[in-house]
């Protein structure tokens, strides 16, 4: 297979990816640790530490829901969606790094809900100048290099954070101090990865500048669905996007507490997480190129598919710590594929000039669409007293997705 030749702009765009996948990992694993650390020195509010994180969690995503369709429009405008980045990386940048200084967790709580928000914001921003970076024909393969190295790149930085952060005393740190180190490096990292970005990748769509831009964007936001409702193929294609995405983050989301549940050692949990890092690397690059080859729809069903065979492998098989590393590497299998894929799809359905506009409705029916999932896990499970039942309430969540997605017309 002959290898693909990016162009600068192609390239530059990649890295953000490897930069702030760094971040999002550190978020997903070591933060809620170093959190409960904290809580655990107020008496009063340990038992409640888990409701007080997601309650966290879901402020964060509360807050991007109301921004994103209104700050969306508005970067559509000539020039604006690197100043949006520049903005959201940059005050990200500086909670992060403000997250090592608290030592009580109320502080540090809120200073994680900032950078929450100004990470996931520039998602929005940057899937945008996805459509601005290459063409409708390597969209596919552009959007799975970026989640392909983001993977792997966030293990380097992750890794040494790891060593740190696990050999403290050694290093003669306390943990708080240790944890601040983890958060400057991780930062480093990220606004390293962004500069070729800003540099190289220049915005050719955009809308006409307009004064009143806030006001109209969201007076805007009602014509905005009924624009995405009237097109046959985004109308049926977020749907089902809303559903099978969903099932992917509860799946992400739950894995490891599901793991947790059933006993397996916490070192074999964070092993694991790596190692689906690693597998989604290569099979997010594999994924690009079946795309662009068979089809992206096919590709979509495709993952779809695979996630439903892993829902009923968890909920059936899932017993032990082999089990688990099985189940981590079917995962890292389709993870980044149907991801890149989703994101390149709908940045090919969605008119160019108004990216921004669209995506933000795009990012608000993916982490929205997370509530819908870890739901109905709680719920099985608490009506039935069987976790694995629970765990096997997601694959609705996939069949939904997949026969939805059947009723997208193809593209010529």
């Amino acid at each position: 297979m002959a290898r693909t030749k990016f162009t600068k702009a192609e390239l530059s765009w990649i890295l953000y990816d490897v930069g702030n996948s760094a971040l999002v990992l550190l978020a997903t694993s070591v933060i809620p640790i170093y959190f409960n650390y904290l809580a655990a020195k107020d008496p009063a509010v340990e038992e409640v530490a888990v409701g007080a994180w997601g309650l966290a969690e879901t402020i964060a995503s509360l807050i991007i829901a109301l921004l994103m369709p209104v700050l969306g429009s508005v970067a559509d405008m000539k020039g604006m969606r690197k100043k949006f980045i520049i903005g959201t990386v940059g005050i990200g940048a500086i909670a992060t790094i403000a997250m090592g200084f608290p030592s009580t967790w109320l502080p540090f709580l809120v200073i994680y809900v900032v950078s929450a928000v100004m990470l996931n914001s520039s998602f929005v921003f940057y899937d945008a100048l996805l459509v601005d970076a290459t063409t409708d024909e390597r969209m596919d393969e552009v959007s799975s290099q970026g989640f392909a190295w983001g993977y792997v790149g966030s293990c380097i930085p992750f890794i040494v954070c790891l060593l740190v952060v696990l050999n403290y005393e050694k290093l003669g740190l306390s943990f708080q101090t240790a944890m601040l180190v983890a958060f400057i490096i991780t930062t480093i990292w990220w606004v390293a990865f962004t500069v070729p970005m800003l540099r190289n990748v220049e915005q050719r769509s955009f809308k006409p500048y307009e004064r009143g831009a806030i006001g109209k964007a969201i007076t805007g936001i009602g014509g905005t669905l009924k624009n995405i409702w009237a097109d046959e193929s985004l109308r049926w294609y977020i749907l089902a996007y809303f559903f099978y995405i969903d099932g992917v983050h509860t799946v992400i989301k739950m894995s490891t507490s599901y793991g947790a549940n059933l006993g397996i050692a916490g070192t074999q949990l964070v092993l694991a997480l790596l190692v689906t890092q690693f597998v989604a690397w290569p099979s997010s690059i594999i994924y690009g190129k079946l795309g662009s080859k068979v089809g992206t729809k096919k590709m979509i069903l495709v993952g779809i598919l695979g996630y439903f065979f892993i829902t009923l492998y968890a909920a059936f098989f899932l017993r032990t710590a082999r089990d688990f590393w099985i189940l981590a590497i079917c995962v890292g299998l389709f993870q980044g594929g149907i991801q890149a894929l989703s994101r390149s799809e709908f940045g090919k359905l969605c008119p160019k000039e108004h990216a921004n506009e669209y995506f933000g409705f795009f990012d608000i029916f993916g982490k929205y669409a997370a509530i819908m999932g870890t739901g109905l896990v709680s719920a099985f499970t608490f009506l039935t007293g069987n976790p694995s039942l629970g765990v096997l309430s997601i694959s609705l969540l996939f069949i939904l997705g997949f026969f939805i997605m059947l009723k997208v017309p193809d593209r010529k």
